[in-house]
């Protein structure tokens, strides 16, 4: 095997084999046709002397000489890609670039004003563009390029994901002010005499709080399951459910709520995920630099309405 002379981007064009497993997703990653990337997975084989992936059912599965060279491969690439990028120098004020990120609506609600303002401010042709990718495309997306950043509970543990918790929040039950249950206190009982709104990207499966009823032999009703947040809050000035949702989101909604009569729960962590790949990258690192202080004066001002109220 001679390696002195193999073109790197067969390498790249392997890391998107090993990522996809699929060469016309590979191709459209690396920006070449499906054609091109057969040739370039013939001159691979021919150069390990080995198949590298194999063809199945469930897409181009990598042979046990491909799991051994993926990760050198990888931190090579991300060395190299490292080089290139130090050599580079971001100027927000100058920059003209589109960052995309994952997030929920409730997220956006948090963070997507201060942030947007800011950049009108720092980086005036700088752009954002907010959508919410599956949690389990979350890593192709960010090592592809086709990500910026994610933010989500901290879930993903792909060791090519590096990651900063933005912040915390506890939950609370909530309803509407008004409501013939809003008081200090609800019981468990009355918890579970409610009928429901759940929020999760998921098509199904428990939340948190379902979690912590099934430990019981417990179980709530679920009237309502959506997706998005900000829906809630109009359903629910307009009947008598409740909803089991981050404290922040009451407050911000004018939602009466209490504490959980289930103490278990625990507390829902947000973090800030990227690509290791652009770790080192000026513009990225200067938006998590944004993205982490936007929170954090999202933190001290909420501390301190917090303390006034009191």
């Amino acid at each position: 095997m001679n390696l002195n002379k193999v073109d790197l981007n067969l390498f790249i064009v392997f890391d998107a084999i090993y990522t996809e497993a699929n060469l016309t997703r590979a191709g459209q990653i690396v920006g070449i046709t499906q054609p091109a990337v057969s040739n370039a997975l013939a001159r691979l084989r021919e150069t390990f002397n080995d198949p590298l992936f194999v063809r199945t059912a469930q897409g181009m599965v990598p042979t046990p000489m491909a799991q051994n060279i993926i990760g050198p491969v990888r931190s090579a690439l991300q060395q190299l890609r490292i080089s290139v990028q130090e050599s580079r120098i971001f100027n927000p004020a100058q920059a003209n670039k589109t960052y995309r990120i994952s997030m929920t609506d409730l997220t956006e609600a948090v963070v997507l004003p201060s942030l947007f303002q800011r950049l009108r401010r720092l980086a005036p042709n700088v752009s954002l563009e907010s959508m919410l990718a599956r949690r389990r495309d979350t890593t192709k997306e960010l090592a592809a390029g086709r990500l910026d950043f994610a933010v989500d509970a901290p879930l993903n543990t792909d060791p090519q994901v590096r990651h900063v918790k933005m912040m915390e929040d506890r939950y609370v039950c909530a309803m509407r002010r008004g409501h013939p249950l809003a008081k200090d206190k609800i019981s468990l009982d009355e918890y579970l005499s409610l009928t429901h709104i759940q929020i999760s990207s998921r098509r199904s499966g428990l939340g948190y709080i379902d979690l912590s009823l099934g430990k019981m032999g417990l179980k709530r009703r679920v009237a309502l399951r959506s997706q998005h947040y900000l829906m809630a809050s109009t359903v629910l000035q307009n009947t008598d459910m409740v909803i089991t949702v981050p404290e922040r989101f009451a407050r911000r909604n004018d939602l009466h709520y209490m504490e959980l009569p289930v103490n278990d729960v625990p507390a829902l962590e947000t973090h800030l995920y990227w690509h290791e790949s652009t770790d080192q990258d000026p513009a990225n690192r200067w938006m998590r630099e944004q993205i982490i202080e936007i929170c954090q004066h999202v933190i001290a001002q909420e501390k301190k309405l917090e303390k006034a109220a009191s």
